[in-house]
């Protein structure tokens, strides 16, 4: 029996709501799409966690997840095992091993470069973490999975993997769906009927909310960080957008995303950075129009499933996705939001250890 052992920190201690629901979206992809003869296992830092269905063993390590995270990249991987295993984050016991007599195989999963591009966007400890477990995996990792081409580049430039660099896009989280109470949790997170929905680096949304101002409807405006509320509502003032028309909210659940995103006018993603876009992703599937900001990564992710513009066309972007095309352009991001499942994802991670 082959065991494919996925390393499932975020399901027992999560710092990041996007990587907890990949790391539980893969899992159950890796469950489903198991080859023959082959199943999957768990390691997990010390601590309660949720159910893990389908799992046939479970490696519960003596280290919580912080400690277990500064063990890692200090390379002190005591009492994990070998075999294959696989990571939906950066965090792996990236430790010298044989993959040639032993078969043992070490995978991590890189979503997001900002610690390397805009570090001042993160906390230092993760920006610091990040950065010692990307210098392990040059060392120690069989592959690396990136989730677009785009971030190839822009990774090669980073860190010396070679060819090791793997490409696995990820999806939306399963639980991205609109429900029969989507109206009232709309109506309890105070976000209007007629709204856009906005995401990406407060930096980078102007042009954003310029957009917004002149259809006249609200702006919705997802994952602004603790503290950050005042820094948007300035920016929003500046692109001339009023503040009774802006809505701010930090990180939402599944289901009251869908809510927010499910029925919108349409979604703008304004940020550049090299990172998986989550929410953009979420659109689609969701058959919302999509216009986002000209970049390597919404090439390679949305491309012809909404439009791609430069910030000095984004008024007349979103004008047109509000009204003469918004069919058109729900229709095209369904359909491009049908070439990205986590069962997909779960095929290619066999794949690839199967490859090595």
């Amino acid at each position: 029996m082959a065991q494919l052992r996925l390393v499932l920190d975020q399901l027992v201690s999560p710092v990041d709501s996007d990587l907890a629901d990949a790391s539980r979206a893969l899992l159950g992809g890796l469950v489903r799409t198991a080859p023959s003869g082959c199943d999957v296992a768990a390691i997990v830092p010390a601590g309660e966690g949720e159910e893990l269905p389908g799992v046939s063993e479970v490696r519960r390590l003596p280290l919580a997840r912080r400690e277990l995270s500064a063990a890692w990249q200090l390379g002190v991987a005591r009492g994990v095992g070998a075999g294959m295993i696989h990571s939906p984050t950066l965090l792996a016991p990236l430790v010298r091993h044989d993959r040639v007599h032993d078969h043992d195989q070490i995978v991590p999963t890189v979503w997001d470069l900002r610690a390397w591009e805009d570090p001042e966007s993160l906390p230092r400890a993760v920006v610091m973490a990040q950065r010692a477990l990307l210098r392990r995996a040059v060392k120690h990792a069989d592959a690396v999975v990136v989730p677009t081409h785009s971030l190839v580049d822009r990774l090669s430039s980073i860190a010396r993997l070679g060819d090791r660099i793997r490409v696995i896009p990820g999806a939306a989280a399963p639980e991205v769906l609109v429900g029969a109470d989507a109206a009232q949790r709309r109506a309890d997170a105070g976000v209007p009927a007629e709204r856009i929905v906005l995401a990406g680096d407060p930096a980078t949304l102007g042009a954003g909310f310029s957009a917004v101002a002149a259809t006249g409807l609200d702006a919705v405006v997802l994952d602004v960080r603790e503290g950050g509320e005042p820094e948007v509502s300035e920016i929003a003032s500046i692109a001339g957008l009023p503040e009774a028309r802006l809505h701010v909210r930090g990180r939402l659940s599944a289901a009251d995303r869908a809510a927010v995103l499910g029925g919108a006018a349409a979604f703008i993603a304004t940020d550049d950075a090299g990172r998986w876009p989550w929410r953009l992703v979420e659109a689609m599937a969701l058959s919302v129009p999509v216009v986002a900001a000209d970049s390597d990564v919404h090439r390679d992710v949305l491309a012809d499933g909404g439009m791609l513009v430069a910030a000095h066309d984004m008024r007349d972007a979103v004008a047109e996705a509000t009204t003469d095309a918004r069919e058109r352009l729900s229709v095209l991001a369904q359909d491009r939001a049908r070439g990205f499942s986590w069962e997909g994802a779960a095929d290619r991670v066999w794949a690839l250890h199967a490859e090595l």
